[in-house]
């Protein structure tokens, strides 16, 4: 996904979904140039072009930064704790505690 025009950081993270258990959110930071005029629909258009459908976002939301260790590296599983207790407080299931690894978590697609 970092090599959408638009995209300046962005981290993929697995949520609950009641239809398929869980699917796949991507939360982007975007490029300064783009940040007014970039669409969530945009992003997963782009990305059902260019990657395999199990891979490809099928939520995007637009944030301000990502949290990052002292290394640099996005924390990855704080992001999938949070929206977990996000969905939880608005009665919309929560996932469990497990680390859901695989590619993609957080990493360049």
């Amino acid at each position: 996904m970092y090599r959408h025009p638009a995209i300046h950081e962005v981290c993929v993270i697995g949520v609950t979904d009641a239809k398929r258990g869980e699917t796949v959110k991507a939360l982007v930071v975007p490029a300064a140039a783009h940040a007014e005029t970039i669409t969530t629909q945009a992003i997963i258009d782009w990305a059902h072009e260019q990657m395999a459908a199990y891979k490809a976002p099928r939520i995007v939301e637009f944030v301000t930064s990502l949290p990052k260790s002292g290394s640099g590296k996005i924390l990855w599983r704080k992001l999938q704790e949070e929206e977990a207790a996000r969905r939880a407080a608005a009665g919309g299931g929560t996932r469990g505690s497990g680390d859901s690894g695989g590619e993609g978590s957080g990493g360049r697609d």
